[in-house]
């Protein structure tokens, strides 16, 4: 017995890279998968060589080559799984693209790609499966859904030369705390993995992989994580974020309150009284001066 036997997975982006080891770790615990990937304008989808290696397995899987930006596109995988396999249980969020660039040297066309890809197809797929599932519940059937976002430590930190990919991945981030507050009701889970892993998407920033021994970047470390969060053992989790770093998986915090400034006279902050707060605020202000908060 797998942890998804009989489980349905739409796996976006699926073609290479984290999308195809999450692919084939998903249908190797017995999910029977829609391998979706928009592959390259010519020749042969990679999408249909990660199907053959499942079916070789004895895996169910059928291939896909709609873009997850295309929003009608999104709707006809989602009844694509449905369609073959007469249901849909899991959507993982997986397909993305790269344009990184300075901001300053970055184009419209550079941020309109990487915002369609990486967060309109997270919201387009989220939608489509989210409007299925409802429609289940409503007909009197048992939903237990699952959506597993894609994030980064760039939409969480921040990194150099990639101003339109943190804007894109935090909006996922967003979107994950949002859609899990509202699809609590429908039995219907959404959490995020922000895997460190070595891909296309960030060829030339990590090192090469080890000539033995256990590789710490390998897009496959992330996957075990994704089948958990795929399973019926995860639905009591969800609006979560889990950055996955080698052999460790690492519980991510969402923004938090920390320190406070009040004003002196119980009104409105002043500009001029935030001279001395914003540093006390930060713990800048040099020793010796005395408090401004109340």
């Amino acid at each position: 017995m797998g942890l998804l036997d009989g489980r349905v997975a739409i796996v976006t982006g699926a073609g290479r890279g984290l999308g195809r080891a999450h692919a084939l770790t998903l249908a190797a615990a017995g999910a029977h998968i829609v391998v979706n990937d928009l592959g390259p304008t010519q020749g042969p989808n990679p999408a249909e060589a990660v199907v053959e290696e499942i079916l070789v397995t004895g895996g169910s899987a059928v291939a896909n080559g709609d873009s997850v930006s295309d929003w009608s596109a999104a709707g006809r995988i989602v009844g694509q799984a449905v369609d073959t396999f007469g249901r849909l249980d899991a959507v993982v969020n997986n397909a993305g693209i790269t344009r990184d660039k300075m901001i300053f040297s970055s184009s419209e066309d550079d941020f309109d790609a990487t915002i369609a890809v990486h967060l309109k197809g997270t919201y387009a797929m989220t939608h489509h499966a989210a409007a299925h599932w409802r429609e289940r519940v409503k007909s009197g059937e048992t939903v237990s859904g699952r959506i597993v976002n894609t994030v980064s430590g760039t939409g969480m930190f921040g990194n150099v030369g990639q101003s339109a990919y943190a804007a894109a991945k935090s909006g996922i981030i967003g979107l994950t705390l949002a859609t899990a507050l509202e699809l609590r009701r429908y039995a219907v889970t959404v959490n995020a993995i922000s895997p460190l892993a070595r891909t296309d998407m960030t060829a030339g920033l990590l090192p090469a992989a080890p000539e033995s021994g256990f590789d710490e970047l390998a897009p496959e470390n992330s996957s075990g994580v994704v089948a958990y969060l795929a399973s019926l053992e995860s639905g009591w989790l969800t609006g979560q974020i889990l950055r996955v770093e080698g052999d460790r998986v690492v519980r991510m915090q969402p923004w938090t309150a920390d320190r406070s400034y009040t004003s002196r006279d119980g009104t409105a902050l002043t500009s001029e009284e935030l001279v001395d707060g914003v540093p006390l605020l930060y713990g800048t202000m040099p020793g010796g001066v005395t408090t401004l908060q109340k």
